[in-house]
């Protein structure tokens, strides 16, 4: 039965090479196409040549015009969702007693109702299918052509915090219908987050932001960060993953797991690149979104990670999903439970395939089977002698956790979970050369994952923007030029997507 399940969902939810273009429908406006290079400048001076009471209104225009780039239809989405939730905040607000919590239902229903058919239906439908056959019954799910609205689960999930946030009492209700609109669209996060809570962000479209020399700047450095770590690393080292993951069955255990590392730097570069020019964009303008990303691969066990990693969404779970189930408050089992669901669900956020939700429940075992071994891994390295190296004992957590993290990221990467059981087994019993393709992806991909690692060590945890900002003149515009030199030497400017558009 396993097995006509992964074909049912091979052929229904089988997804391209992560990064292709074609993953929305359309280019769109990206931010390392020549388009937003125009777009950027233009919306910033604007915003600031404006008068203070009419920003907002500029801002959501151009917030409207950067989302239709993709496709225009898809707005009327959005505006239905902004509609329902910008409602039930209010009603929310006015209501007591068990109309509220019916309100927060219907609201949280209808939010995700969007979300499961154009993501979900598909999914489901075909792994329908193949139930019924399975069992011998001659049924099929009709299933629809839908192309998934771009960043669809990002700002489903801040309209959702919004109306539950108002719920709980820690937020009041937004009556300015377009702010709120602007909360859920503000163009620098509306695709593929920072996922802002309406405590952090909705005041500050009531606040006047003046031009501030310095914080311009720093803001076009994170900009200039993030651009760096997409073009020229992110997009150099997909250039080897997509051959070898697009084609698993010609490549050695050695080369698979080469790939699978290479990814590990893509999916991190491409993302927290994504995540500093979205914050450095809102920074220029004098907004703050929050941190999204610290040092992720410098964790020293799965738990770390999590707190590193993609933080406004691993945050979005724990208080709205982990916490709600109960979290570590009801017992051992129970906690287990409920880290296991929070991580599996998790995985289903990321994508309508079984590989995702393999990936989300095997993240979650690793917590757990963490918290159940953590007495007998710390007998063994006493016994051993490595709890009295503090340095060695570190450095060993975190290869450790990097390996755990990889091997989970084989699942994130692979197409079909028959797809990635033939990896594991090929990296665990295999042998054979140690990559294939030119010297120069090899070269660049290496180089490109020892300036991030080598920048994630030098900073000591503070943002690119601060660290730079905190050497002399002569050290800053040496790096300035690296980065510059480097961008036109090494940068794929071929406007590829960002990987996390396509959740």
């Amino acid at each position: 039965m396993i097995e006509h399940l992964q074909a049912g969902a091979s052929r229904s939810s089988l997804r391209k090479p992560v990064g292709e273009d074609d993953i929305v429908g359309g280019p769109g406006m990206l931010f390392n196409s020549i388009h937003f290079l125009f777009f950027f400048p233009l919306v910033t001076a604007v915003y600031f040549l404006l008068p203070h009471r009419l920003r907002w209104q500029w801002l959501l225009a151009a917030s409207c015009y950067f989302y239709m780039a993709f496709i225009p239809l898809y707005i009327l989405i959005l505006a239905v969702t902004i509609v329902i939730d910008y409602v039930a905040g209010i009603w929310i607000e006015e209501s007591s007693g068990k109309r509220r919590r019916h309100i927060l239902l219907f609201s949280i229903l209808s939010t995700c109702l969007v979300l499961a058919i154009f993501k979900y239906y598909n999914f489901l439908a075909g792994d329908l299918t193949a139930l019924a056959h399975f069992i011998g019954w001659n049924y099929s799910v009709t299933t629809l052509s839908l192309i998934l609205p771009i960043g669809l689960s990002f700002h489903t999930f801040q309209s959702l915090s919004y109306v539950i946030e108002v719920y709980r009492g820690h937020q009041k209700a937004e009556r300015h219908f377009g702010i709120y609109s602007l909360y859920v669209m503000f163009y620098p996060q509306l695709v593929a987050g920072p996922i802002e809570r309406p405590q952090n962000l909705l005041h500050q479209f009531y606040e006047r932001h003046e031009f501030v020399y310095r914080r311009v700047v720093s803001g076009l450095r994170l900009m200039v960060w993030g651009l760096f770590k997409k073009v020229v690393v992110a997009d150099r080292l997909s250039i080897y993953v997509n051959a070898v993951y697009g084609n698993v069955e010609q490549h050695s255990g050695a080369t698979l797991a080469l790939a699978t590392v290479f990814f590990a730097f893509q999916i991190y570069c491409d993302f927290s690149g994504y995540s500093d020019i979205a914050i450095g964009a809102a920074r220029v303008m004098g907004f703050e979104l929050m941190q999204n990303f610290n040092r992720p691969y410098f964790s020293r066990s799965i738990a770390e990670f999590w707190k590193r990693w993609h933080i406004s969404l691993s945050t979005w779970f724990r208080d709205y999903i982990y916490i709600s189930l109960g979290g570590n408050r009801f017992g051992r089992l129970r906690w287990f439970r409920n880290l296991f669901l929070t991580f599996t669900i998790s995985g289903l956020w990321h994508g309508a395939n079984w590989t995702y939700v393999a990936w989300g429940a095997l993240n979650g075992t690793f917590l757990i089977a963490a918290i159940v071994t953590a007495p007998i891994r710390e007998r063994f390295n006493q016994a051993i002698g490595l709890s009295s190296s503090a340095l060695l004992h570190q450095g060993v957590k975190i290869v450790v956790t990097f390996v755990l993290t990889c091997s989970a990221w084989v699942l994130f990467r692979a197409a079909t979970l028959d797809d990635a059981l033939l990896i594991y087994q090929r990296i665990a019993f295999e042998r054979g050369p140690l990559f294939t393709g030119g010297a120069k992806d090899l070269i660049y991909g290496a180089l490109g994952i020892a300036c991030v690692l080598g920048f994630d060590f030098w900073s000591r945890g503070k943002t690119f923007d601060v660290a730079i900002a905190e050497r002399q003149t002569p050290v800053r515009w040496a790096l300035y030029l690296f980065f510059l030199t480097t961008l036109i030497t090494a940068g794929v400017f071929d406007a590829s997507q960002f990987i996390y558009f396509q959740f």
